[in-house]
């Protein structure tokens, strides 16, 4: 894979500022952004529980390199940096690996997943243009009952915009050959966004390039308010492996790339149009049809033969909501969708290792299957007024999944041209062409409580669920010729306050979660859905404001543990009562922001606590905190200059850390860095 990336977008951007400059000077670079109600969840999620919305202001100031700089505002959230723009997901959660890890949290663009509820793939926040988001929201806790399966621990949804004043442009630069560019502009019925970004990579081989691009419109079509948007994104990625050895992440090895022959490409493309009428007495009823395509091609650098995947899939749906009137709040709806899926994995070279390793796992097609699914689902929520400033709060949801597979593949775990492996077969296995269905029940009740001034106590009890993902019934190994997986389920209490004292604001929750079926790999190799994990927790986001200051915190506590034994795979033993591994107790940032007409200073503290990374509690990373400093200086109404430095203390820590095959082994984080850039208003 070369390290050259498409440069006609960047070209396209550049073309564009330099047509559409104005010397005028009445307008401010910075606009104002609407959210648009029909693309958030808040409506939805209401009072009752816990959500965290990151505005357009925290957004743009921030200019995150990657979407884990951005959510660190968010407590109890932390998406683990990897390789370039790869990530892991934790929400309430450890870090999460694997196959299915992906389908327990729910990602979303303007309310609608991102991707098919069986088939989702662990770094999929960079198929999300985050960086020019109107909003980015998050919901903490079991959302099935309101968002459907996948919303297990949590949802994030980026809320794009559909119009825009005037156009805007803005050129950064950074160390390692780090640039963007990006383009923003439209009028108050249409938005357009792009950026480009590309980087040589701190690391040997570890170049990127990434565009993103959005189109929003709003209309009117009779009795019907109309807003649909259409995205796409490209990633071209050199990927860089784990560097290995204790603390590793402190030597000179933190440079250098064990796997520079590791690449990652992928793209995406979504369009949607939600059709909303407004009736009598206040009702109104929405209707929402969509498309999405994505595809993927990476070296699994990770794995002994390093076999190349590809993946693809093409799905659409429509989703109908009624909001009734009336003095008691309530809707309902219903979703279908179908999808198409393929994947295949190939090795081209043998692989080098033990004789054990050369002989399970041969060169050739490993796996080559398609799946087509259909998910049909029906929610309702309703409020109750209990009494003056006492409401009453349930949602429940019924849904189906249900996927047809189709092997392309000799059934069985022998080579491609049949012939079987040394060891008593080779590792991975092509189970025979079958079926299979899911219907999980999901719901939440909870009561809360307004005490004015925006205050709410509230109580609520969740039930959270999401199906099995296509990888782990079709991929499996070691002979397992079936998968006969359950449903992973989660049940949620939490209780908490939100509102204002003076000069404070606060929302604080706790909570109490049990997971059972549990999905892992087993000793044995196989997948299996018997686990179980207990946690136990409490989140703060807290701000003062006196004046030009401003102090945010976002703080969790969480304690993550395993509720059975086993033994797993890897070698990895579970004992019941251990930490999940990579599961932080702490997490947590500050902001100090101070601010002028003209200026804005933003000092950033963040911290990671010590964990486990091993399931047996042998093996240990000791956290880290870093400084950062965020600044923007609006020179003239047209003209606006920032900056950012990152790591200022020039920290040496691991953006993940993780101990298997007997040692250590890290993605280490970046040392001190300084980016700087220029935004203009190019036209009104």
């Amino acid at each position: 894979m070369s390290s050259r990336v498409p440069l006609a977008m960047s070209f396209a951007v550049v073309a564009l500022i330099g047509g559409n400059a104005s010397l005028a000077d009445d307008d401010p670079v910075l606009e104002e952004v609407v959210v648009r109600a029909e693309a958030s969840v808040v409506p939805s999620q209401g009072n009752t529980g816990s959500i965290t919305v990151v505005d357009a202001d925290a957004i743009e100031l921030t200019r995150a390199n990657h979407v884990h700089e951005l959510l660190v505002r968010v407590p109890g959230v932390w998406i683990s940096r990897g390789s370039g723009h790869e990530h892991l997901t934790a929400i309430r959660s450890g870090v999460l690996t694997g196959a299915g890890a992906c389908g327990e949290f729910l990602l979303l663009e303007n309310g609608i997943p991102i991707r098919p509820a069986g088939f989702c793939n662990v770094n999929n926040l960079f198929e999300v243009n985050t960086e020019q988001a109107a909003a980015v929201e998050v919901v903490r806790g079991p959302g099935s009952a309101l968002f459907g399966g996948n919303a297990l621990h949590g949802v994030i949804n980026a809320v794009t915009a559909t119009s825009a004043e005037g156009w805007r442009g803005s050129f950064e630069a950074g160390p390692y050959d780090y640039t963007q560019v990006r383009l923003h502009g439209g009028s108050d019925q249409w938005n357009f966004s792009a950026l480009s970004t590309s980087s040589g990579g701190y690391r040997d081989d570890t170049g990127y390039g990434q565009q993103k691009a959005y189109l929003g419109f709003a209309a009117n079509v009779g009795d019907w308010d109309v807003a649909t948007t259409v995205s796409a994104t490209l990633l071209n990625q050199e990927t860089g492996g784990f560097v290995r050895g204790f603390r590793a992440y402190d030597s000179t090895a933190r440079r250098s790339n064990p796997n520079p022959e590791a690449y990652r490409d992928a793209w995406s493309m979504r369009a949607a149009s939600v059709w909303q009428r407004t009736l009598a007495d206040g009702r109104a009823v929405t209707v929402t049809p969509y498309v999405r395509r994505s595809s993927m091609a990476f070296l699994q650098h990770f794995l002994p033969g390093q076999p190349l995947e590809k993946n693809a899939q093409s799905s659409g749906g429509v989703a109908l909501r009624f909001d009734g009137g009336g003095r008691h709040r309530w809707s309902a709806g219903a979703v279908a969708e179908l999808f198409g899926a393929s994947l295949s994995e190939r090795q081209d070279q043998p692989t080098q290792g033990s004789a054990f390793l050369m002989a399970t796992r041969p060169a050739g097609t490993h796996y080559d299957f398609d799946v087509t699914g259909m998910t049909v689902a029906a929610y309702g929520d309703a409020g109750l007024e209990l009494a003056r400033d006492v409401e009453l709060v349930g949602s429940a949801r019924i849904e189906r999944n249900s996927y047809d597979y189709d092997n392309h593949q000799r059934v069985g775990n022998t080579r491609d041209d049949g012939t079987p492996c040394g060891f008593g077969g080779c590792l991975y296995t092509r189970p025979a062409d079958r079926d299979d269905a899911y219907t999980n029940i999901a719901g939440r009740l909870g009561v809360e409580w307004s005490r004015g001034a925006g205050a709410v106590v509230y109580a609520v009890a969740g039930l959270g669920f999401r199906p099995p993902q296509t990888t782990e019934l079709y991929r499996l190994q070691s002979g397992q010729t079936v998968a006969d997986l359950d449903s992973e389920r989660l049940r949620s209490l939490e209780a908490g306050a939100r509102g204002s004292l003076g000069r404070f604001d606060f929302d604080v929750a706790v909570y109490q979660e049990t997971t059972r079926d549990l999905i892992f790999r087993d000793a044995n190799g196989f997948n299996v859905s018997d686990g179980a994990t207990d946690a136990t927790g409490i989140e703060a986001d807290v701000a003062w404001r006196s004046g030009r200051h401003a102090l945010e915190v976002a703080a969790a506590w969480g304690r993550h543990r395993y509720a059975f034994t086993r033994n797993a795979g890897r070698g990895e033993r579970i004992v019941d009562g251990n930490d999940v591994d990579t599961a932080p107790r702490w997490l947590g940032s500050a902001h100090w922001r101070w601010a002028t007409d003209a200026v804005t200073s933003e000092f950033e503290v963040t911290y990671v606590g010590s964990h486990f990374v091993n399931a047996a509690n042998t093996a240990r990373y000791g956290g880290h905190a870093l400084l950062n400093w965020r600044g923007d200086w609006q020179v003239t109404p047209r003209v606006r200059l920032f900056a950012r430095l990152l790591n200022l203390l020039d920290a040496a820590y691991a953006d993940r850390a993780d101990f298997a095959f007997g040692s250590y082994r890290y993605f280490p984080g970046m040392p001190r860095q300084v980016y700087v850039g220029a935004a203009l208003l190019l036209r009104d």
